[in-house]
């Protein structure tokens, strides 16, 4: 049958098994809106506030069903307005589809109105984009942008079509949905060289990322932790991977990390990193990072592996596969030294816990964890409430924590809940800041519009809190420009989206607002004052290394 491009563009997704795409209308774009239109009744479109939370929707939707998010805009500006949200998955490993409409071909390069080269600026923020120059190519360009997406390290991928191209007419022939390219495990002498360095080492530490999600490794990681006798830690992409009392997790590495985690990773003799990056958070100053420990990185990525640590193993693979082969050659053994060495640690670090009582952003995360259930999507913005909660949420199933971590993006949070709402349709949970909340607020009108029942816990301390700590700790306390000193009321605003709202101040008002969010049927905003002064620690100083985190404020 012929079809219009833009006809293409939609049967290409409905072939592609895409329920939902995220987008914001335009001149460029307007010929597949109106196929939209034709297609409703086969695929959903939401209508966003904003491209940026249109990218940001189609993420959360990505990362909450590892399914590929859609995010359509037109040229210009409204490509342009997507550029953080693609920069956001790429930095994550997020799959995403991209489709962008441009001016007509005849018109390319004159400067004609709302052109933008919108290949040009995303090439360092994609796996691939393409610039369709003629009908006849565009639903092949489309599926490829699919399996690229999804294959190997996932990520985004963008595909501009000219106007004309989307009123062009061409054949269109339906096929099956394309599945990533083939996996592969390593070679069996890299995987036996790397056996032997496991098998030697005294003080083994797993160290996992979003790549044991992706490839679905979770599984064999825990047997090869049972086998060596190894605690286990995460980045922040790995967090809900594992469940958070799982009896080997030690929660998340790095300068913000869990304090047990961080330390037994620093005192390891052999790191087994899966499907994660050595990360300047996760590292502190590189040149510093685990000076006599031996590393064996796997990753899907022959990029990353050496890029900032040198690993005396690398292992460019697919990590389930290679994890298959490498199992049978690992030797059970116990480790009563190592573990014990563990065991002291989690004491320590059990003594380091905030321990006051009432309102702190603590005991505030630990309320909500009560309402949490095993399905809920706990997102956050960035700043120091995502930090609060990565390292207090309880977690039970994968796919549950959605947060920013590579590009850490401020205003990320509400789109992202969007997104993972109408990909699980479980209530979502979305921990943010009141300086991260304003750079996304006007998405309360879709959230609004759609009834998602999105549960907003604002911790509210008037400040931009993360920069605000550097300040206080590392910059004789010159508050420059980090005080915010607005006078916005989050309840009356939410009240004037059509939202649901209510301030509390503390732990029973806490408690009393969220049994509320738990039962509306649409956004519910609660607006927490906590202290400006409030630190999140473990922290770093500048230029030092995870060995020399700082505990407590007054070191």
């Amino acid at each position: 049958m012929f079809l219009t491009g833009a006809d293409i563009i939609i049967k290409v997704l409905i072939e592609q098994e895409c329920d939902v795409v995220f987008g914001y209308p335009g001149g460029q774009i307007i010929d597949v809106y109106d196929s939209l239109y034709k297609y409703q009744n086969e695929i959903k479109h939401i209508l966003t506030a904003h491209e940026q939370g249109a990218a940001h929707a189609a993420d959360g939707y990505a990362r909450a069903t590892g399914k590929v998010g859609v995010v359509i805009s037109t040229s210009g500006p409204g490509a342009t307005n997507l550029v953080t949200g693609i920069a956001t998955a790429h930095l994550d490993s997020i799959p995403m589809v991209a489709i962008c409409g441009n001016v007509p071909t005849s018109q390319i390069g004159t400067d004609s109105f709302q052109e933008i080269d919108i290949t040009g600026i995303t090439l360092p923020i994609t796996k691939h984009n393409y610039f369709v120059g003629s009908v006849e190519s565009l639903a092949d360009t489309l599926r490829e942008a699919f399996k690229l997406a999804k294959s190997g390290r996932p990520g985004p991928v963008l595909v501009d079509v000219p106007k004309d191209v989307q009123t062009a007419l061409c054949k269109y022939e339906p096929l099956p949905a394309v599945k990533p390219f083939e996996k592969f495990a390593a070679k069996d002498i890299r995987i036996e060289q790397a056996s032997d360095c496991i098998n030697n080492a005294k003080r083994p530490f797993i160290y996992f990322g979003g790549g044991v999600l992706s490839s679905d490794a979770k599984e064999e990681m825990l047997e090869l932790a049972e086998k060596i006798d190894a605690p286990i830690g995460c980045s922040m992409m790995g967090l809900s991977v594992l469940p958070t009392d799982h009896p080997r997790f030690l929660g998340m590495q790095g300068m913000h990390g869990h304090y047990a985690c961080t330390t037994s990773m620093n005192e390891a003799d052999c790191i087994i990193a899966l499907g994660a990056r050595f990360n300047d958070r996760v590292t502190g100053n590189r040149h510093k990072f685990a000076p006599r420990i031996d590393i064996v990185h796997i990753d899907i990525d022959g990029s990353e592996l050496s890029k900032n640590v040198n690993a005396v193993h690398g292992l460019r693979a697919d990590l389930k596969l290679t994890l298959q082969k490498l199992l049978p050659l690992i030797k059970e053994s116990k480790k009563p030294r190592w573990q014990s060495r563990i065991d002291d640690l989690k004491a320590e670090e059990e003594l380091l816990r905030d321990k006051r009582e009432g309102l702190t952003p603590q005991n505030a995360i630990k309320v909500i964890n009560k309402h949490l259930t095993e399905n809920t999507p706990v997102v956050t913005d960035v700043g120091q409430h995502q930090v609060w909660t990565a390292q207090n949420v309880f977690l039970k199933k994968p796919r549950t924590f959605i947060s920013s971590g590579g590009l850490g993006t401020m205003g990320f949070g509400l789109g992202a809940s969007i997104g993972a709402y109408f990909g699980t349709k479980e209530r979502p949970v979305l921990i943010t800041g009141d300086g991260s909340f304003g750079m996304s607020l006007t998405e309360l009108a879709t959230a609004v519009k759609h009834q998602i029942p999105v549960v907003i816990f604002i911790m509210n301390n008037g400040v931009l809190g993360m920069v605000r700590q550097m300040q206080t700790m590392f910059f004789d306390k010159h508050y420059s420009n980090t005080t915010l000193e607005r006078k916005t009321d989050f309840v009356a605003l939410a009240n004037a989206f059509g939202a649901e709202g209510i301030s509390v101040s503390s732990l029973d008002d806490l408690e009393k607002a969220l049994s509320l969010g738990f039962k509306a049927k649409g956004p519910f905003i609660i607006d927490c004052s906590i202290g400006k002064d409030e630190l999140v620690l473990p922290t770093l100083a500048p230029g030092d290394s995870v060995g020399d985190i700082i505990v407590k404020a007054d070191e």
